[in-house]
């Protein structure tokens, strides 16, 4: 629900997750529109899609996660990540602009 981008503190994913955009058969189903008439072929593009882009392990790759957890372990890395965040103290600089009153 959160990434790096966001700034976010701890970025776990489980070994099922999609790491995308939008599911990887709407984005199939956009880029080879062409190929709607043949059903095999739209799933096979499906499966390259989710290997290659819909897949937890490349986002952790790419730095997008700190890790791929087993789902029986996320409590404990949960607790730990909480643990280290505990003290954690943030300073932002000083907003330059104001929000107008609409």
């Amino acid at each position: 629900m959160s990434s790096k981008h966001l700034r976010g503190d701890a970025n776990y994913a489980w070994p099922t997750a999609e790491i995308a955009v939008m599911g990887a058969k709407g984005a199939v189903e956009i880029l080879f529109r062409d190929e709607l008439d043949d059903p095999t072929k739209i799933q096979k593009r499906t499966l390259d899609y989710e290997e290659t882009f819909a897949n937890p392990f490349i986002a952790a790759e790419r730095g997008f996660l700190d890790d791929v957890i087993i789902p029986s372990n996320s409590r404990f890395r949960l607790i730990q990540a909480f643990s280290k965040l505990k003290n954690k103290t943030q300073t932002n600089p000083d907003k330059k602009f104001g929000n107008i009153p609409l």
